[in-house]
């Protein structure tokens, strides 16, 4: 049952802290100039720090029903709005076969046939097998709404044009029946994790508020209402540390939902003191990728213990990667890896490989060298085809 809007900004706090979600001021005034407004709220910032929570936990606090609509590139609108039943049509197709059998018999030429077929078309255009989409089912609903749109910045920019209509006039256009005018407007939440700039349109039509990381004190306060079980103490430590590993140099930094795993994981396993080799086996939890990794060992015990004694001369490696120079090499690639469509065009490119690429006896240049990655080795399996190989490489 859908309950009554929020009185105010701190009644705001107070029924979202009712279902573990801690707002401050400043997102508390946001949510609730947004229900006062009807206006859509555009939530931006990194991936992890609350922004689809807030949405659900709207939908829970104002006991609304919460329709998510998940983006992701090459989406088009027939997958957000709507799209037509076309198994159900052709079903009632066949089911109506002697119908339009004696509404065609006396029809004197093809044309005339054709014509009292058409006529009739708006009956399999109509609301009957209309498949409603979470945009179009929003305005559609009979019931009070929340409209989660989640990860904007991952569709397509012709997505955007699409939901211009919706955030501006709580309305969808479908060509084929009319238009459909929500009656009770949705809370509409966006969300982006700023992959890409989104048009200046669509924010002018949202309410924006940028979500960071929260402070220390307020993380802690967050990781204690999600009852992870660690103890309060090793809590505390565990957000100082987290804090520790987002002043890294990560490609990744550990978000506040994975602080919360962490401090599950660690309460799990049974612990009552905070170890750097405790956090060492368990930092994948917060740490996704194999350098990142080997940067926040290495940082673990000097954020354990500040005092710590660190041998220089370790080496901190892991999943089969040795050291030294081949290893900055490797870290290289791990950091910013290959773009993968452009590796694919090398691939069709014609001429790509030279005479010598199956073995001939030509001399081979640095150049060519230099295109076969380290860790693929000689090519020596090809050695000795001689006049064969080189008439393959011309083939390829």
């Amino acid at each position: 049952m859908s309950q009554p809007d929020f009185s105010s900004v701190a009644d705001v706090i107070t029924r979202f802290a009712a279902h573990g979600y801690i707002a401050d001021d400043r997102l508390a005034t946001t949510v609730f100039v947004q229900t006062k407004l009807d206006k859509p709220v555009l939530l931006e910032g990194p991936a992890g720090v609350g922004k689809t929570e807030l949405a659900k936990t709207l939908a829970l606090a104002t006991g609304r029903r919460l329709l998510r609509l998940q983006c992701y590139e090459g989406q088009d609108e027939s997958k957000a709005l709507y799209e037509w039943d076309y198994g159900k049509q052709l079903l009632y197709t066949q089911v109506l076969k002697d119908k339009i059998g004696e509404l065609v018999a006396d029809a004197e030429t093809l044309g005339e046939a054709v014509d009292r077929i058409a006529a009739q078309e708006s009956v399999f255009y109509s609301e009957r097998f209309l498949a409603p989409r979470p945009l179009l089912e929003s305005v559609r609903s009979e019931l009070p709404v929340v409209l989660l749109i989640d990860e904007v910045d991952r569709a397509d920019e012709a997505l955007e044009a699409v939901l211009l209509e919706l955030l501006g006039e709580n309305q969808v256009s479908v060509p084929e029946i009319g238009t459909f005018t929500s009656s009770t407007p949705a809370y509409v939440v966006l969300t982006s994790n700023n992959t890409r700039d989104l048009s200046a349109a669509l924010k002018r039509r949202c309410l924006h508020a940028f979500l960071d990381y929260p402070s220390a004190e307020r993380e802690l306060e967050i990781v204690r209402t999600k009852d992870t079980g660690l103890a309060d103490a090793l809590a505390e430590q565990l957000v100082q540390i987290v804090r520790g590993l987002r002043d890294l140099d990560l490609r990744k930094s550990p978000s506040v939902s994975e602080t919360i795993d962490w401090a599950r994981t660690l309460a799990v396993l049974g612990a009552t003191e905070l170890t750097a080799k405790l956090l060492s086996d368990t930092v994948s939890v917060v740490v996704k990728y194999d350098k990142d990794v080997r940067k926040a060992v290495a940082a673990l015990p000097k954020l354990v213990d500040p005092n710590a004694v660190i041998d220089e001369h370790q080496h901190v490696h892991g999943h089969g990667h040795g050291h030294g120079p081949e290893s900055a090499a490797t870290d290289v690639d791990e950091d910013h890896g290959p773009d993968g469509r452009a590796v694919r065009a090398a691939k069709d490119a014609p001429g790509r490989h030279n005479d010598n690429y199956y073995g001939g006896s030509g001399a081979t240049t640095p150049a060519q060298v230099s295109t076969v990655p380290s860790s693929q080795g000689s090519r020596s399996f090809a050695k000795g085809f001689g006049n064969s190989g080189r008439r393959m490489g011309k083939r390829n």
